[in-house]
């Protein structure tokens, strides 16, 4: 099948699907198209019965798609940056300090206690399983991607102070993960010789000269919007940043979402849209990225529920799904019970931060992105 194919397949399943749930079931947007995607697949899987055409034209076109390719490294880069230009700059520099800890010491200490736990839980259920895999598993699940938990806080009122904390470690624990488990991964597949000083190095070159470059695009886009007042070009100007700032990241091997979340913040920082956008042009910019976000999260959710087809189902992964969901949630606590514990009293933390928090990692398109991009024969491993 050829890309346009593909993508145009993907594109008016999202926009079916997405109508039938606006319509009908009246869901929040993501979980209301991975429902009914889910409700799809399980159609096709039951009409296989009678006729299996349908079905393996959907496998044909799961098998079709490059998902570590068109995940990791073209939607991945347009989905930080988009929820970085979004982002509380002013909020977010107040609680700068534990953001940074969560998203890095947190991140790293979730992805070893996610994995250590994961292992000897496999043990017991009798699923042998390599302690690097489980390491792997423990990257791609502790990115965290709270949106819907976002809509309920703002409903119930929460302080901003504990909105930013949630948001900022998101923005930036997605960035951390993905280089974390990009490096397990280099080791788990033999393309990086293990030691700790080289994987150190590798992942301060990739960290360091994520944001260094991050902060470059950042700062060449604002001089090219201040230097111009078109809504059209400047909208396009930010597209040729993600897209030609994460061609950049790839030839430089540093991180490409790092350097999208660190371009989306510089951009999107209210003293930038004053002094580079007008209000028309600013108004251009926000609702096209906000499109841009939601197109490919809705295309992300699609292919979640098309993916029930490269699942095996057997009673031992389901176990170990069931066990694994209260586990997660005590290792998110732990990892950040000793920063939240340091920063409570100098920032005047709200009571029960590490609570909501912990049950308020959701994980989401970045998790899910960085499981599809596994190569088809692993599907058996990670998907447990």
């Amino acid at each position: 099948m050829d890309i346009f194919f593909i993508i145009t397949i993907l594109i008016v399943l999202s926009a079916i699907f997405g109508y039938i749930n606006i319509r009908f079931l009246k869901l929040p947007s993501t979980i209301g198209l991975m429902a009914v995607s889910i409700l799809f697949t399980l159609g096709v899987i039951g009409l296989s019965r009678f006729d299996d055409a349908l079905l393996e034209k959907e496998k044909l076109l799961l098998a079709s798609i490059d998902f570590k390719t068109v995940l990791l490294d073209v939607m991945l880069s347009f989905l930080l940056f988009a929820g970085a230009l979004h982002t509380n700059f002013q909020q977010l520099k107040v609680q700068r300090k534990p953001i940074l800890v969560f998203a890095t010491i947190g991140t790293f200490l979730s992805t070893f206690i996610v994995g250590t736990f994961i292992y000897f839980l496999l043990d017991i259920i009798g699923l042998e399983v390599a302690y690097i895999y489980c390491l792997l598993f423990g990257a791609l699940i502790s990115p965290t991607d709270p949106i819907a938990v976002l809509g309920i806080l703002k409903k119930v009122g929460a302080p901003k102070q504990l909105e930013t904390n949630i948001v900022g470690e998101s923005l930036f624990n997605d960035g951390v993960g993905v280089v974390i488990f990009m490096t397990i991964f280099e080791i788990a597949s033999g393309e990086e010789s293990f030691s700790f000083v080289g994987v150190g190095e590798l992942f301060l070159v990739e960290v360091l000269g994520g944001l260094f470059l991050g902060l470059t695009l950042g700062y060449i886009t604002f001089k090219l919007l201040k230097s111009i007042d078109n809504y059209e070009t400047e909208v396009i100007i930010t597209i040729a940043t993600v897209m030609g700032g994460t061609l950049l990241a790839q030839r430089l091997h540093v991180s490409a979402p790092l350097a999208m979340v660190t371009a989306g913040l510089m951009v999107g920082h209210d003293t930038t849209r004053k002094a580079a956008m007008s209000s028309l042009s600013e108004q251009y910019v926000d609702k096209f990225w906000e499109l841009v976000d939601v197109l490919l999260n809705a295309i992300l959710f699609v292919i979640i529920g098309m993916e029930l087809l490269a699942l095996t189902f057997k009673g031992a992964y389901l176990m170990a799904g069931l066990f694994a969901i209260p586990l997660l949630i005590i290792a998110r606590y732990l990892s950040l019970m000793f920063p939240i514990a340091f920063y409570a009293k100098k920032l005047n933390f709200v009571p029960h931060t590490n609570i909501i928090m912990s049950w308020g990692g959701l994980r989401g398109g970045i998790s899910i992105a960085l499981a599809l991009s596994f190569p088809l024969p692993c599907t058996e491993i990670y998907f447990l």
